[in-house]
């Protein structure tokens, strides 16, 4: 992609976040209800084939673009990103590690939204330790029957397909040698639980997968073989992880560009408070963590596009950047004074969906972790 094409597709988002998402966030977070116009405005601009190769009907994006995509219509709600981002996983890990004909089957019919879903991995026991997940296929003739529960699924409900990490081998040692992944579209025995409510990350279903005895056929097991799915689950995550600090980016650009505008028009002591010192600080503060989250999100998106390992530069940008949300959105909720507290104003929901980046594709912990491991292993002692 082009810099003029990137520049042209990036100014096609931030018109359309300014007349069609700006106008109805307030409605739909509150009412923490699925914004069905905006899902299907989403599909006319193509972001359900964002990242997935043209050849199979996608827009293959570099994950530089698609970043900035995030940044921007996070800056201004989170939630929506989620949509497409946990459906463009599935599809990820089908074109990365399914047959052929798996990807001529699936990926023209994500790419247009007609089919749309996300990844299935955390269970109630099981959520940043994978290798823990309980939820088991069974192989029966050229069948495999599924049992167990999945939660904190987003787009669990309007969904119809996800991407099902499971156990072909619950005995196997080590443990992630007996887990496989599976396209698993809705279907008799797959039920959906309760709606799980949250603190933000409003419009966007969260719910509980349940399987009793699903049965699915074997060429639904991506790329054919048992034993996988460890792997293919994971392999993902780097991408994820850019997505979820490009979500932080764009928490932290948006609540500076709230306090900054407040800070202008709201005074105190005859003068605008941004003149204050106290505040300035703030501002100064706010602004240097917003770029610095920037930066260290596309420079791991950078990375990925080059084709190399980043599992350290992903973890580190989301790590920050998610970090940087928090505290950005923290500190404009202080700047606006009582109004940040209210409903009418948005910095309350930026400062709602901001902690959730802290949990999400991996705690903060777990990245500090990685970083550490990758850091000493690029850097090994003569």
């Amino acid at each position: 992609m082009t810099p003029a094409d990137e520049a042209e597709l990036l100014h096609a988002i931030d018109r359309w976040i300014e007349k069609s998402v700006v106008p109805v966030v307030k409605h739909y977070d509150h009412a923490d209800e699925w914004p069905a116009p905006i899902v299907a405005q989403m599909q006319e601009l193509g972001l359900f084939g964002a990242t997935i190769s043209p050849e199979y009907g996608g827009l293959g994006l570099p994950a530089s673009t698609y970043a900035k995509i995030v940044m921007r219509i996070s800056s201004y709600w989170m939630s929506i990103t989620g949509i497409f981002n946990s459906h463009l996983m599935l599809a990820l890990a089908i074109e990365k590690f399914g047959t052929e004909a798996q990807k001529q089957q699936w990926l023209p019919r994500l790419a247009s939204g007609e089919v749309r879903g996300g990844l299935a991995l955390t269970e109630p026991d099981a959520g940043t330790d994978l290798q823990g997940i309980r939820m088991t296929a069974r192989r029966e003739g050229d069948d495999y029957v599924i049992n167990g529960t999945k939660t904190w699924i987003s787009n669990g409900i309007q969904g119809s397909c996800f991407a099902l990490l499971v156990k072909t081998d619950p005995e196997a040692e080590p443990r992630h040698k007996g887990m496989s992944l599976f396209i698993a579209p809705k279907g008799p025995g797959f039920t959906v639980g309760r709606q799980l409510e949250k603190l933000g990350y409003k419009a966007i279903d969260s719910a509980e997968l349940v399987f009793d005895n699903y049965r699915i056929s074997a060429d639904h097991l991506i790329g054919g073989v048992e034993g996988q799915g460890f792997y293919q689950a994971t392999g993902g995550l780097e991408l994820g992880r850019i997505n979820v600090a490009s979500r932080g980016v764009g928490i932290a650009e948006g609540a500076l560009r709230l306090a900054t505008e407040y800070a202008q028009v709201r005074k105190t002591f005859g003068k605008p408070i941004h003149e204050h010192q106290a505040i300035g600080l703030k501002l100064g503060e706010m602004v240097t963590r917003a770029r610095a989250a920037r930066l260290l999100t596309l420079d791991a998106a950078a990375i990925f596009d080059r084709g190399e390992r980043c599992d350290m530069e992903a973890g580190m940008a989301k790590y920050f950047a998610s970090e940087a949300a928090l505290e950005n959105s923290i500190e404009s909720m202080r700047i606006h004074g009582a109004y940040g507290y209210s409903k009418e104003y948005d910095i309350e929901r930026l400062y709602r969906d901001a902690p959730l980046t802290c949990i999400g594709e991996g705690t903060n912990e777990l990245q500090r972790i990685i970083i550490a491991r990758q850091w000493v292993k690029r850097n090994l002692a003569a």
